[in-house]
């Protein structure tokens, strides 16, 4: 964000707010959405497990959901332009979700189907069958998408339309997961009774969500405007 902000002009300063919003955001979202999503009967019968050890879980859409607040928040104090924000900031959150999902290959955690392919893990700490490392997957596409995302960024940033990238994001990362959410197990037991698992469900909105965010900003056509009305940041 320092790079994208120094190229544009912007005040460096601002990453660093920028930051500490996000940082306490995601983590907030993520924390609240795993229970939300997945274990909602937990957090009714305790509500401390949210906050204390040894329960882990955090999910990736509730992730996204605080980020959206947090980045909200910060503009809104800011006075930043909404989607010039975001567009920055998904680049930065391929890149995240690349690195989250090689932590979760290495952790074991989030494992995919049993497989017979050649490049079928055995992840030792759960049993001894191959399975497709789902993990890899996601995480490889998401160091892809990184790369696409700041070509873009990079190539057309003074002629894109506000919200461009942060469509495209939306529509791209959700649609793998949707996708390659059927290589892998489902994290609850709940689930096994779905026709679609809880990831499944949960990315269908954005990405319809993703479409919308690229019509809206097609047919408004603000062209790389940073503040709001055109605004300088407030101090």
């Amino acid at each position: 964000m320092f790079h994208f902000f120094r190229k544009d002009n912007k005040p460096e300063e601002d990453v660093e707010s920028l930051t500490i919003y996000i940082f306490i955001s995601s983590i907030i979202g993520a924390r609240f959405g795993h229970f939300l999503f997945y274990e909602p009967y937990a957090f009714i019968e305790n509500p401390l497990q949210i906050i204390l050890p040894p329960y882990a879980g955090l999910a990736s859409h509730g992730g996204a959901a605080g980020i959206l607040t947090g980045l909200y928040l910060f503009c809104k104090n800011k006075n930043y332009n909404y989607l010039w924000m975001l567009d920055r900031l998904v680049i930065v959150v391929a890149l995240t979700g690349g690195c989250i999902r090689m932590g979760n290959l290495i952790n074991s955690e989030i494992t995919g189907k049993p497989t017979d392919v050649p490049w079928a893990f055995i992840f030792k700490q759960v049993d001894n069958i191959p399975r497709h490392p789902g993990q890899l997957y996601e995480a490889i596409f998401c160091f892809i998408l990184f790369l696409i995302l700041f070509f873009i960024w990079k190539n057309r940033r003074h002629e894109m339309y506000n919200g461009m990238i942060f469509g495209i994001f939306l529509i791209a990362l959700f649609g793998q997961r949707f996708l390659v959410e059927f290589l892998k197990e489902n994290q609850e037991t709940f689930e096994d009774s779905l026709s679609l698992n809880m990831g499944q469900i949960l990315s269908i909105p954005l990405v319809l969500a993703g479409f919308y965010v690229l019509c809206h900003t097609f047919k408004k056509k603000e062209r790389n405007s940073t503040f709001k009305n055109n605004e300088t940041p407030s101090n």
